[in-house]
Order: C-alpha cells, then structure tokens, then sequence
C-alpha cells in the first residue's frame, strides 16, 4: 500500500506533464467562401453555426459555417447605397452599423427585413466599430463631432440607441477617431470596455460604458494614419493592440502594445521588428493568452509567445478576422470571405 501513493503521484504527474498546451502553428489552410466586388471589414458570429457579414455597397448576408453556404442582400436607404463597417450580434438580432453621414444602425427586423434602429447627420459623423456587452446592452463608436468621440449605447436590445453627451466622456482630441478597418477598436470583457482611438489613447469603462476614463499607450500616433486600428483582450488583465501605417505598411517601430493590468499600463511589444501595419488582432481561444493572429492587406502573422515575436504565415490578404475556435478562423477583406484552419 505505501508504494501506490508514490506511483500515483508519478502517473499524475506525468498526466500533468502530457497536458501541454496546444503546439505553436506552423501553417493556415485558406479555403474561400465569398468572392465579390465589394470589400468586407466586418463579420461577427451569431450562435456557433452562423458566421454573420456586412460591407461595402450596401451587402450583408451569413454563412453557414459548416456547410458555406452564402446566402447575402443589398441594403438601401432611398437613393443612398450604405457602406458597413461595423456588425454585432445578440442571441436574438444582427446589427450593421454604416460610416459616414447618414449614420443608419439596423437590426432583424420582425418581418425578415432589416429594420432601421438610429440614425445621425452631420458634418464629421463616421462610425467605426460596435459590440455587444449582453443581449440587452450595446455600444458603437465613431470619431469625434462637437469636442468629444462619438459614443452611442442601447439599453433595450438594441431597439432605441442614445448618444452619450460630451460631458459623460473624457476630453478629445481635435480630429480624434476609431479607424474604420476591422470592426475591432472595442474590446469587452465582462463589464468592462476599452476603445482605442487614432491617437493611440484608450477610452476605458469598468461599468459598462456608465463612467469612462483615459489610458495611455506608447503605440505611435504622431501622423493621422497612426494610431491604434485593434484590439484585443484575452481577459480582463491581458490585451494587445496594432497598428502602424497603412501607407507605411513595412514600418513596424511602436506599432505593437500590450497590457497584463486590463491596461493600466502598456508595453511596446517587438519593437523593430515584424509585422508591421495590421488591421485586426486576435487572441487564439484556449491559448492562455499566449498565442495571437494580426491580419492586414500585408497578410498573415503569427505569435506563440504573447506578442513578443512574430513569424508570417501567408501573403494572403484579409481586413478582419474571428476565431471560431481554437484552430479554425473566418477571415474576410477585399473581394473575399475565407475560412482560415491553422495547423
């Protein structure tokens, strides 16, 4: 008897040795899904069967992510054709949110047809990105008109949206935005958001977009094509943000920062060293926050290592990307929709 102790110490502790986390990726299969003459910047999962899309031109559809069946629309508001940049979802609704003035938010409509939920004009009205806390409480962000970053937030599901008065957000900075690249400036962890913004600051709310405060980073912000374009949070402690210049694309100097604080400070991350310009970061799911994907018109990159170096993995370019889970992404950009699986 006094022999089985040791032994079952030594199976479990080579059981333990055996549970290593998940080997780096070494290459991405691209299959493609969508080819088209518009340009995509947005896609968002509705449920785990439904990859969910809206772009340029007015089209947004879903794909069935098991079968890739595309099935797609046009949307119009009288004589204006919108581009979308920004999609959401809850359990019940799709959201598609386009730039520039008129600013038109829709969701599902009861009857099959997308129903027009908010819209704003105005001189400067671009909207950037949009996500979901909940089923019932949303937010979407724009760049600034009238002294402070555009802030809308819905309370009810989406069904009504309100714009957050200047004086419930911190000061801006003149020209201050979001870029409009990969429906990923907002990041949600809980309660908890953090907005990055052209000037490379970080708008944060504990409290669901309640109070908000400014973070600091180091990312370069010094031209108007600087500044943060994503970001992502793994938790509520860990987050990395891109970006560079997109007319730039090879700069890779301050491009790169992460927090392991939920962003009380940051760190320029491979500094001088690749990828340079991106569009969109994620974290890969069930990766302890180690392993991250950036995607841009500049292709594919790679990190197993939290961001501290990077290997490209294609030339294929894409705007935006989402885990589906933790090998197989759906990627779209110029002309395309792809499912993306890493081995």
């Amino acid at each position: 008897m006094r022999y089985i102790l040791p032994l079952l110490m030594v199976l479990v502790s080579f059981s333990c040795s055996n549970e290593t986390k998940k080997q780096a990726f070494a290459s991405v299969e691209i299959t493609p899904v969508l080819e088209d003459s518009v340009s995509i910047r947005a896609i968002t999962y509705l449920g785990g069967r439904t990859l969910a899309f809206a772009g340029s031109e007015g089209i947004y559809g879903t794909v069935d992510v098991n079968s890739l069946q595309v099935r797609s629309n046009i949307q119009r508001y009288d004589s204006v054709i919108p581009s979308f940049r920004a999609v959401g979802g809850t359990s019940e609704d799709f959201f598609m949110l386009s730039i520039e003035s008129p600013a038109l938010l829709y969701k599902t409509g009861d009857q099959g047809k997308m129903e027009l939920v908010y819209t704003e004009e105005g001189e400067g009205v671009f909207y950037d990105s949009l996500a979901f806390w909940n089923d019932l409480e949303g937010i979407a962000v724009g760049d600034t008109v009238d002294g402070c970053l555009s802030v809308i937030i819905t309370r009810d599901g989406g069904n009504s949206w309100a714009k957050l008065p200047c004086s419930d957000l911190p000061e801006g900075i003149e020209g201050e935005g979001a870029f409009a690249a990969s429906n990923s400036n907002i990041a949600i962890k809980g309660d908890k958001t953090w907005i990055g913004t052209t000037e490379g600051r970080i708008y944060f709310s504990g409290d669901k977009g309640q109070t908000w405060e400014l973070q600091q980073t180091p990312i370069i912000s010094d031209e108007p094509t600087q500044g943060i374009y994503s970001m992502d949070f793994f938790n509520e402690n860990i987050g990395y943000a891109i970006g560079g210049d997109y007319t730039q694309p090879e700069s890779n100097k301050a491009n790169k920062v992460k927090t392991v604080d939920g962003g009380k400070t940051w760190q320029i991350m491979a500094d001088g060293e690749e990828p340079g310009y991106k569009s969109c970061v994620q974290f890969v799911p069930n990766s302890d926050g180690e392993s991250l994907v950036a995607v841009g018109f500049t292709g594919i990159s790679y990190s197993s290592d939290g961001g501290a170096s990077w290997q490209q993995l294609s030339e294929d370019p894409f705007f935006t990307i989402r885990f589906l889970n933790d090998s197989t992404a759906f990627a779209a950009g110029n002309k395309r929709i792809s499912k993306l699986v890493f081995k």
